[in-house]
C-alpha cells in the first residue's frame, strides 16, 4: 500500500450496510464453526470486528487509548453476548465517523501504528470488506459489495508493477512479498469477477468452503 498516495474521503456506508446484513443470518450453531481466517472461527472474525469497528471508528476522531494503541494481534478476541446489538450499532458509527473529512486528513492511529488518516480509512474500508466475506463464505449466506467499494479495495490491495516494468502486475500473477494488510496474494485469474480478484488479493482461495 502507497502510503503517500492523496486519497479523497470514501464512504464507508455501503460495505458497512451489507455486512450488518449479513448478521441475522448467522445461527448461533455456526458460531464455532471455520474461516478462510485459519485461527479464526466464527465467533472470532465476529469478535475481531467488534473491537476493529470501535478502533477505526476512534482513529477517525483521532482519538489516543486503548482503542487505538492496542495491537491487533495482543490477543485472541472474546465474542461479548450482545453482539447482534453492539456490532450493527458499531458499523453504523464506524461509517459515519469516516463521513467528516476531517478524518481522512492529517495522521491518525490505529492498532498501535501511526497511519495517514486516508490510509486508516481504506484499511477500515478492507477490513469491513473481506471481513464480511469471510463470514458469508463461512455461513454460505450471499454476499454482494458494492462496486465502488470493491474497486477502492482492489486499488489499495493490488501489487505495484516491479521497478522498470509496465505490466501493472496483473491479479493472476500476484508478488508473493507484496505489502498487504492480510496476507500474500492468491493467484485470481484477471478475468474472474471483481469481488474474486479483491479477495485472492487479500490472501484467500475465493473458492473457500468450509471443511476445505
Amino acid at each position: 500500500m502507497d502510503t503517500e498516495t492523496e486519497t479523497e474521503p470514501f464512504d464507508l456506508g455501503p460495505a458497512c450496510h451489507e455486512l450488518a446484513r449479513l448478521l441475522d443470518g448467522i445461527k448461533d450453531d455456526q458460531l464455532a464453526g471455520p474461516t478462510p481466517c485459519p485461527d479464526y472461527a466464527v465467533r472470532d472474525v465476529l469478535a475481531h470486528l467488534v473491537g476493529l469497528t470501535v478502533a477505526f471508528r476512534d482513529a477517525a476522531a483521532k482519538k489516543s487509548g486503548p482503542t487505538t494503541d492496542t495491537p491487533p494481534d495482543a490477543g485472541l478476541p472474546v465474542l461479548p453476548d450482545d453482539w447482534r446489538e453492539v456490532l450493527p450499532r458499531q458499523l453504523d458509527e464506524l461509517a459515519e465517523s469516516w463521513r467528516s473529512p476531517a478524518a481522512w486528513e492529517g495522521g491518525t492511529r490505529v492498532g498501535g501504528v501511526d497511519l495517514p488518516g486516508a490510509v486508516a480509512g481504506l484499511v477500515a474500508l478492507n477490513e469491513v470488506q473481506i471481513h464480511g466475506w469471510d463470514l458469508a463464505r463461512s455461513t454460505g449466506l450471499p454476499y454482494a459489495p458494492a462496486e465502488a467499494s470493491l474497486r477502492a479495495s482492489l486499488a489499495v490491495l493490488a501489487p505495484p508493477p516491479a521497478a522498470g516494468s509496465g505490466d501493472s502486475g496483473g491479479a493472476d500473477d500476484p508478488d508473493p512479498a507484496a505489502d498487504s494488510v492480510f496476507g500474500p496474494p492468491v493467484g485470481v485469474p484477471e478475468d474472474a469477477p471483481l469481488l474474486d480478484r479483491v479477495i485472492g488479493l487479500s490472501g484467500r482461495r475465493p473458492d473457500w468452503r468450509p471443511g476445505e
